[in-house]
């Protein structure tokens, strides 16, 4: 019998902290993961417009393995100098690529990132030639730890998802028979996360508990082809992202962890209608905690973890935006009525 575990929360994977920060101001944030040693990493990119860092160095053909942390941040553009922020603390901190002949030379910690479109959402972006990203970056990893805020927090602070205000969510699973993961997700969707004409979240059959609500699938609901809710009405190009991380503890390759990547982008599909347009940025890294520098697992298991984390980062998509409250002009789910 699965569950989830103690936490619900990503960090039920052990190796794993999570820091937030946001800007009242500007109503942005950001989120940084934090490997407490290197970690196997891959990542999938499946939006038409994504706004990313490093993820190139992250395929199984390159020289990058391991990673040191992972930034998620609102932004745009200028969320992405968070990730300068992070590597620079890290670095000081002697994390990273070192050469012993150079004693000298700072350390190279690896730090991919992505960001999602929060630049419109009425906080004052009047910033100048000082965006606050760096600093939030720093922020936020100086608040690194295993329990973390959802909702309006961090990447997912300024959010909004569909007609709805966005955030972050977090969930975990564990089955019963010792399969682990966790996933973590700043949701900034153009589609929408509810069942058209309801406040039912698409996730709804894989919710674990009551963890977005506990909520019953709307009888006999059949849904028209372009029939998208509560989806953005107007949406820009380059303007919607859901950010997410899985991560499991089973001693994964890396060309494995990219495959639980893939399948993991799945679990955005399964929480909100449409997923992976062309307005979109979606970006799912994965994480492997578990390296014993074996040669993986067998592809069985594979299909069950790409299976889990996909329901997970479905979970976190919805408890993202179940944990959100209103702000400015954004209505959170908790104040939302169908029309």
């Amino acid at each position: 019998m699965s569950h989830h575990g103690p936490k619900n929360l990503i960090t039920d994977i052990a190796g794993l902290r999570i820091g937030n920060a946001h800007d009242q101001r500007t109503r942005t944030g950001t989120t940084v993961i934090l490997c407490d040693t290197p970690t196997i990493a891959a990542v999938d990119v499946r939006g038409g417009g994504p706004g990313a860092r490093e993820t190139d160095a992250l395929e199984p053909h390159n020289l990058v393995e391991y990673i040191d942390a992972i930034v998620l941040s609102g932004g745009s553009v200028y969320g992405l100098g968070a990730a300068d922020g992070v590597t620079a603390v890290l670095g000081a901190q002697g994390r990273g690529f070192t050469r012993p002949e150079y004693p000298n030379v700072p350390g190279a910690p690896i730090v991919p990132a992505a960001v999602l479109y929060d630049l419109a959402n009425g906080g004052d972006k009047n910033w100048g030639e000082h965006p606050p990203f760096n600093d939030l970056g720093r922020t936020a990893l100086g608040t690194a730890s295993a329990d973390f805020a959802l909702g309006n927090a961090g990447a997912g602070y300024g959010a909004l998802s569909g007609a709805l205000k966005g955030g972050l969510g977090s969930t975990s699973v564990i089955t019963g028979d010792g399969l682990s993961i966790g996933a973590l997700a700043a949701v900034n969707s153009f589609g929408s996360v509810l069942v058209p004409g309801s406040t039912c979240f698409w996730a709804a059959p894989f919710e674990i508990g009551d963890e977005f609500g506990g909520q019953s699938w709307p009888v006999d609901t059949h849904i028209a082809p372009d029939d998208w809710g509560a989806a953005k009405i107007d949406p820009k190009s380059r303007q919607n992202t859901t950010l997410g991380v899985v991560a499991t503890n089973a001693p994964l390759t890396q060309a494995q962890t990219k495959r639980l990547a893939i399948m993991a982008q799945d679990g955005l599909a399964r929480a909100m209608r449409p997923a992976h347009a062309p307005f979109d940025g979606d970006i799912v890294f994965a994480l492997c905690t578990g390296d014993d520098g074996q040669s993986g697992v067998d592809e069985f298991t594979l299909a069950r973890l790409g299976t889990l984390a996909a329901d997970a980062l479905a979970r976190a998509v919805a408890r993202g935006v179940y944990e959100a409250t209103s702000l400015g002009n954004a209505t959170a789910w908790r104040d939302y009525s169908p029309t």
